[in-house]
């Protein structure tokens, strides 16, 4: 890919944009031998030999981005200790290494986005976690009725049919932990969920891809998938609230306040003993109960302070 010659020289370190630009016009710039003097000469950096005054330039290894079909029977990871298939057989052609996030269960299939950028690994793991939503279609035994579907939709989200039959498929866009709770609930309804596939994360979509292929996010996924994780989601709400009685279903309730954390109290060693629990301001007491200041009268005490410091009545 063609790019401005200050833009490389930029991204290898060597000095700003606005620099390369002088070091273009003063003709220190070669590409492929020849001097380049004119600032809106493009190169590509994967086939063009650039160098700035006799130095060759290094471009940092560009992070990978990819999107891969997780086929069944297959786990979400690099590596199984039990040796079941993973999903580097399936990375044929990738350079470098490259960590799976947002896995999917051994039998489900669909959509599972892999890089080699720690950094945005754990943007989006936390994304995920927060609710960013996914979008999943669902396999279940016999159709869903009306009121089934609208029970569903109170309870956890919008549900619709995407795929007639006997057993019919349907799409949900779920957050967070949605999709256990999506399971529970179909088997509670006596639909148990047959097959499950994850068809889009955010604005990422699977499309077309086979099973066991993957593709490189362009830059527009990668913007729209920026956008997404700047973006504040909603909790998800908790199963537990739809047992309150007399609330309807389709109230959100807040998250409970975490209790703060307590130091804990220290263990009585040898020769220690256990302090006193600190009584309340007020006036002193003597040892006969009775209130005062204590052994010797307020003015006979005063008096001897004053007189420590000098100040003698």
């Amino acid at each position: 890919m063609n790019e401005r010659l200050q833009k490389l020289i930029a991204r290898a370190g060597i000095a700003s944009r606005r620099r390369a630009e002088d070091l273009i016009v003063s003709g220190q710039v070669e590409v492929n031998g020849k001097v380049v003097t004119e600032l809106g000469a493009k190169a590509d950096p994967e086939h063009d030999v650039i160098r700035v005054a006799g130095r060759r330039l290094r471009f940092p290894e560009r992070p990978v981005f990819l999107a891969l079909n997780k086929p069944d029977a297959c786990v979400s990871a690099l590596t199984d200790p039990e040796g079941r298939p993973t999903l580097r057989e399936f990375l044929h052609g990738v350079s470098g290494r490259v960590y799976p996030v947002g896995g999917l269960e051994y039998h489900s299939t669909g959509l599972v986005l892999l890089t080699s950028d720690g950094a945005f690994a754990e943007r989006l793991f936390r994304a995920l976690g927060r609710g960013l939503p996914q979008t999943y279609q669902v396999k279940v035994k016999n159709p869903l009725s009306r009121e089934q579907m609208e029970t569903i939709a109170r309870r956890i989200g919008p549900i619709r049919i995407s795929r007639s039959g006997p057993n019919p498929w349907y799409e949900a866009r779920l957050a967070g932990e949605s999709k256990e709770r999506l399971r529970k609930l179909l088997l509670e309804l006596g639909h148990p969920v047959e097959k499950l596939k994850r068809v889009a994360i955010g604005r990422i979509e699977l499309g077309d891809l086979e099973p066991g292929r993957w593709r490189n996010l362009s830059e527009t996924d990668l913007r729209g998938l920026d956008q997404d994780l700047k973006r504040p989601f909603r909790a998800t709400r908790r199963p537990e609230a739809r047992a309150v009685a007399g609330a309807p279903e389709t109230v959100s309730y807040p998250a409970p306040a975490r209790p703060g954390r307590r130091r804990p109290p220290r263990p009585l060693g040898p020769g220690r003993r256990k302090r006193p629990s600190a009584k309340p301001m007020g006036r002193r007491e003597n040892r006969a109960g009775a209130t005062g200041a204590g052994k010797h009268p307020p003015d006979k005490r005063r008096g001897r302070k004053f007189h420590r410091k000098g100040k003698s009545a």
